[in-house]
């Protein structure tokens, strides 16, 4: 059990920590989205660091603009087994296509939200990984939200700090080259044609709106076709 989360939260201390309200929690719990939590002495729930990691996941699909309807066919594709780890790697990745957060902290207020104390070499690595970045305020940081829980999980394992940059280069390397070829092929075949029909500008503000609302879709795509790839290639090196 990474050192980031307690072993049971009660559902208080679950919202607490994912930002919601209990009355949330309770909805998705409702809604099959959640699994039910471990009950203890006098039917107390407790949950585990699947249920704040799966939390964070709903939350950061719901701000994609995915409806309850398409998170509920996106976690059904995830294996039932489904660990901490591999759904804080779904939530990181999902949260890449959200616009560049503002939200700052200071240490104090990041050693609370990530439930560990953070030291300097800590700081530095949560920095190379692009879950925080420095600002020109000392003991400030700005705030990934997305990585932030990745991030502090990934702290206790024994990965070199030249290799978390090395990997963040290759994520952003191919990110960048997948955007511009999507990019690419959408203005050559829809937009490029669209234009050439000579539609009304009712038209055209209808198909801003509707082209704006792929970016969902094509996040949760490549999110599950990442997600794949590299299982196979774990798997191949077995």
């Amino acid at each position: 059990m990474p050192a980031t989360v307690p072993l049971r939260l009660t559902v208080d201390e679950l919202a607490a920590r994912a930002g919601v309200t209990v009355r949330t929690v309770r909805f998705y719990s409702g809604r099959g989205l959640l699994p039910p939590p471990e009950l203890g002495p006098r039917r107390v729930g407790f949950y585990g660091p699947e249920h704040l990691d799966r939390l964070e996941l709903i939350e950061e699909l719901q701000r994609q603009g995915l409806t309850l309807a398409a998170i509920e066919r996106y976690l059904a594709q995830l294996t039932p087994d489904i660990g901490s780890l591999d759904l804080a790697i779904h939530r990181a990745l999902v949260a890449a296509w959200t616009p560049e957060s503002t939200e700052e902290a200071e240490v104090g207020q990041l050693c609370r939200r990530v439930g560990r104390e953070l030291t300097e070499d800590d700081l530095d690595r949560l920095v190379a990984m692009g879950a925080l970045q420095r600002t020109e305020r000392a003991g400030v940081f700005r705030v990934e939200p997305g990585l932030l829980p990745l991030g502090a999980r990934l702290l206790d394992l024994p990965i070199p700090l030249e290799t978390i940059v090395a990997t963040r280069a290759v994520v952003r390397l191919h990110s960048q080259a997948t955007a511009r070829e999507l990019h690419r092929l959408f203005r050559e075949t829809v937009w490029k044609p669209f234009r050439e029909s000579e539609p009304a500008e009712a038209e055209v503000d209808r198909m801003r709106e509707l082209t704006g609302q792929i970016e969902p879709m094509l996040t949760q795509a490549l999110v599950t076709a990442f997600h794949r790839s590299l299982a196979e290639q774990l798997a191949e090196g077995r």
